[in-house]
């Protein structure tokens, strides 16, 4: 209960007001997660003139093996080229590993860079330079690319009852607001989508609680919210946060309370009315359904959506990990991709949704050119390939290329800086945009380099 009270103000001469005790017992059925995003359901639209309005980022956690998926070595020796042979795409010259066979055939929707290069070997790090755009300070946290959309779109619009920044299922921390305000971070959905009974972290209303008994409670606050005398009456630094002078309940509870009751956000979660056809195409696993979850959202208009697979940190075992799965047959981490990935492309442009939604596959670093005595592939962030599509990317491209071990770039290198550049820019992001730190230092979010398409 102690958080709660925490959400809408300190103590005033030593004790709680009345109005911070009821806004408290008031917001429990909210839930802490839901109060502790609040602000952020503030969104809006960003630059118009933008390619992309909204963004979709697959985040393959560990490290994905750039050999084995968009930058096979056919024709490099075994311990190089792996157990996997390389498969032709609907694109000519463009070859992917035998287990994508269904996003070869999206091969003309893709724009493949295989000459992403760094060196940050370890997870934390790597992924937030790849994340942010900006090697890791020990003085300074910048925003992830999700954050900066989502501070963004709270300055440029309206009111919304959806958040900006939706991690599905949850994010990894170098994903978060940085600098920025933690309204910024993401609103983590925190089930797992392919469950059956499958529900967003404090969406839905908590047992025992009813819409219109939370309604009874919002207006028995809103009464309590008139102050009857002067001493309960909150002024100056003691104000509750948001609060408007004339009473009124606080517009952060008010946000809150939208999320939680808003049909608009319960229709967006809610996967139980896509056709049990399209729920198969995208795969009835969790990255299958995590990626359908993240189209329905750029629909309803979220800016930005990460789904983040875990697992690929491949040092053993690379065809059981990657093709085959515990479970056998071809339930690796690779078929699932192909499945989830491929089918949401297909549904992102048969929706008419492709055009202005931009889709980011990538992991903080590829994996070692030459096989280990485990069977597996270590840490590599000499070169590794991040796939792109929509949002006014190039389609069916391939930019740059690694040398013939996969091993360093070979032309055209591009780095985690190019590559978040890349990013903004087509998300409507200025190159001159400055945001303050608490400090009261302007920092430009997008970082020097150069646009890969330019």
């Amino acid at each position: 209960m102690l958080n709660h009270f925490a959400c809408y103000g300190s103590a005033r001469n030593g004790r709680l007001s009345r109005r911070h005790v009821l806004r408290a017992g008031v917001a429990a059925p909210l839930g802490l997660s839901t109060l502790g995003w609040l602000r952020a359901s503030a969104a809006g639209a960003l630059d118009h003139a933008a390619p992309a309005k909204t963004c979709v980022v697959i985040w393959l956690e560990g490290g994905p093996s750039h050999i084995d998926l968009f930058d096979p070595k056919p024709e490099a020796a075994a311990e190089i080229r792996g157990p996997f042979a390389a498969i032709d795409t609907a694109v000519p010259g463009m070859r992917l590993g035998e287990h994508l066979p269904l996003t070869a055939q999206q091969a003309g929707r893709l724009a493949v860079v295989r000459s992403v290069s760094s060196n940050l070997p370890e997870h934390n790090l790597a992924s937030q330079f790849l994340l942010t755009g900006y090697r890791p300070s020990e003085v300074l946290t910048y925003p992830s690319q999700g954050a900066v959309l989502a501070h963004q779109a709270r300055r440029n619009g309206g009111l919304r009852d959806l958040p900006p920044y939706v991690a599905v299922p949850d994010a990894v921390e170098p994903a978060g607001a940085g600098f920025l305000p933690a309204e910024c971070a993401p609103f983590a959905v925190g089930g797992d989508p392919a469950r059956p009974d499958f529900q967003v972290r404090d969406l839905p209303l908590f047992p025992g609680v009813t819409a219109d008994r939370l309604a009874r409670r919002k207006a028995f606050v809103e009464a309590f919210d008139r102050p009857t005398d002067a001493n309960d009456r909150p002024t100056g630094a003691n104000q509750v946060p948001g609060a408007n002078s004339a009473g009124g309940t606080d517009r952060l509870f008010d946000e809150a309370y939208r999320l939680v009751t808003s049909a608009e956000a319960q229709a967006a979660f809610d996967l139980s009315g896509e056709p049990e056809q399209t729920r198969a195409r995208y795969g009835l696993h969790t990255l299958g359904q995590s990626c359908l979850l993240a189209r329905r959202l750029v629909a309803a208009g979220v800016p930005f959506v990460t789904v983040t697979d875990r697992g690929w940190d491949t040092h053993d075992r690379l065809v059981l990990r990657l093709a085959e799965g515990y479970t056998g047959g071809h339930a690796g981490l690779v078929p699932k991709l192909d499945q989830a990935f491929s089918a949401l492309l297909a549904d992102l442009s048969d929706q008419g949704l492709l055009d202005s939604t931009l889709v980011v596959l990538m992991g903080e670093f590829g994996r070692t050119p030459r096989i280990n005595t485990l069977g597996g592939r270590d840490h590599w962030s000499r070169v590794f390939s991040v796939v792109l599509a929509g949002g006014g990317v190039p389609a069916g491209v391939v930019v740059g290329a690694s040398d013939a071990r996969g091993e360093s770039p070979a032309n055209n290198s591009a780095s985690p800086a190019d590559l978040v550049r890349t990013l903004y820019l087509r998300l409507g992001i200025s190159a001159e945009l400055e945001l303050t730190t608490p400090d009261g230092r302007p920092i430009r979010p997008v970082p020097a380099g150069r646009d890969l398409f330019a």
